[in-house]
């Protein structure tokens, strides 16, 4: 298979197993655990037939279990025209790795339609999703215990709620149907936070890096976040609300923008809030007012920048533009955005990748955080929300009557009061819990990074302490 620069570099599945191989291959893994933890374990192929516009029409998908060293099995659905079984395979090890790594307890899976959702309207989008599921959930690969997808590329909450829905019809008496799936709307069971997730966990990896002056070193960056140059490969839910919370929250220019159609470039800076409003009225990014249009979007993937966040499909960076590359910080919001190739040319040129088996994880993250609260059948924070504000009621009671018994001349300071008494909601809650999450998971591939002999790349780090972890389990369980 060769990789998407027209080249015979290694595609995305053989990418994975390379980078898998680098990092095995500093372990000390018995020979057939190694290969036991390498493989996928199973991949199910089905094809059914739909009702469309008077004809019947015959669809692809696949659901790809990788490894249950844990269970339920976790990965997402994507529905696209170039899904195949390599692809969903290599995204499904990805998975493995992946939760491994944020300590979420599951195995990895992946799902995928060949199907271009533009082509059909939301009806018929739903009967083709109704049936694809019922292929599944008949075989136990969509189950709350056994096997949880979640949303990808050309799916969404409604996907998610069509999926539910289906298990529950065709399970009645599961009482735990709701948890079958992740990425739900709020009203179907889902999460306060679920939507920005993957998108909020790039920017909380990003926040990590910066608080580390040695890893900043290696990249040659100084300071904070405010006033880095950001530019973002793709601005669909991830891109964007990476872009949106840098640029809002931290102070990141976002300068620029690169769609399907074309780039955007602003050296002041692009409003993503109005990039992102013209793209959805649109379709792209052309005819927009106030920046550079550049036609042929992935020269802008070479240009001048601090940080360089390729959001969209894999092996964008590759062996035919990797050396070109001139961002010094590159973090995954993607999977697997960098062939590994690429990877070996830009780590020799001294580029720091934050990789994506960290860097996009924010969306299993909060999905966990769904699949539990979906589990536990109560909204995080519905028991000690307000018993947590009481207690704080009592502090400031108790200052504001040593204040006046005291004679003391002070009063809390003007809006202090409101925000110390209000107590955490479920969306503080989340962002709270995927917060910790990230950093955790960072320190320990930098601790790794910045300590094992033959380790030159977070990338590298990454998968040794993930697979590592995925070893502990299978040995536990007697393997």
């Amino acid at each position: 298979m060769t990789g998407p620069a027209g080249t015979n570099e290694p595609g995305f599945r053989e990418s994975v197993n390379l980078m898998f191989d680098r990092a095995v291959a500093l372990m000390d893994l018995p020979p057939g655990l190694e290969q036991k933890i390498r493989v996928c374990n199973a991949t199910y192929t089905v094809r059914f037939g739909v009702r469309l516009r008077g004809q019947v029409e015959t669809f692809t998908g696949y659901r790809s279990v990788h490894s249950e060293h844990m269970e339920p099995v976790k990965g997402g659905i994507r529905y696209a025209l170039a899904v195949d079984q390599q692809e969903v395979e290599a995204l499904a090890a990805l998975m493995t790795f992946k939760c491994a790594l944020v300590e979420a307890p599951f195995g990895g899976s992946k799902g995928g339609l060949c199907v271009d959702p533009r082509k059909w309207d939301a009806h018929e989008m739903e009967q083709i999703t109704r049936r694809f599921a019922y292929e599944l959930i008949k075989r136990d690969l969509i189950n709350p215990s056994q096997n949880v997808p979640a949303p990808d590329m050309g799916t969404s909450q409604r996907e998610m709620a069509w999926i539910a829905d289906q298990y529950a019809r065709m399970n009645t008496t599961d009482i735990n149907a709701r948890a079958c799936v992740t990425g739900k709307p709020l009203n179907a069971g889902g999460i306060q936070g679920r939507v920005e997730a993957t998108g909020r966990g790039v920017q909380y990896g990003l926040r990590e890096f910066f608080r580390h002056p040695e890893d900043m070193a290696k990249a040659g960056l100084t300071g904070s976040l405010e006033g880095k140059r950001v530019i973002v490969q793709g601005l669909g839910n991830v891109g964007y609300h990476a872009a949106h919370f840098l640029q809002v929250e931290d102070g990141a220019i976002i300068t620029g923008v690169i769609e399907r159609d074309g780039a955007l470039v602003s050296e002041t800076g692009l409003d993503v809030e109005a990039v992102r409003a013209h793209i959805l009225e649109t379709g792209g990014v052309k005819g927009f007012t106030g920046a550079e249009f550049v036609e042929h979007g992935a020269v802008v993937l070479e240009a001048e920048c601090d940080i360089l966040i390729p959001a969209a499909l894999e092996g964008v960076i590759n062996l035919k533009n990797a050396s070109y590359i001139k961002a010094p910080l590159i973090i995954e919001a993607a999977n697997g955005p960098i062939t590994a190739v690429a990877n070996d040319i830009l780590v020799e040129k001294g580029c720091v990748i934050i990789p994506d088996l960290y860097a996009n994880a924010g969306g299993v993250t909060v999905s966990y955080f769904e699949w539990v609260k979906n589990l536990s059948h109560i909204r995080f924070g519905r028991m000690q929300r307000r018993q947590e504000e009481a207690r704080h009621q009592l502090v400031i009671d108790e200052l504001e009557r040593l204040s006046t018994s005291g004679g003391v001349d002070w009063k809390l300071s003007p809006g202090f009061k409101d925000k110390y008494l209000r107590g955490a909601d479920e969306l503080e809650l989340v962002r709270s819990g995927l917060d910790d999450t990230m950093r955790t998971a960072y320190q320990s591939m930098r601790e790794v990074w910045h300590s094992r002999d033959g380790v030159t790349d977070l990338r590298t780090a990454g998968f040794l302490v993930a697979i590592d972890k995925v070893a502990q389990s299978y040995t536990a369980k007697g393997l």
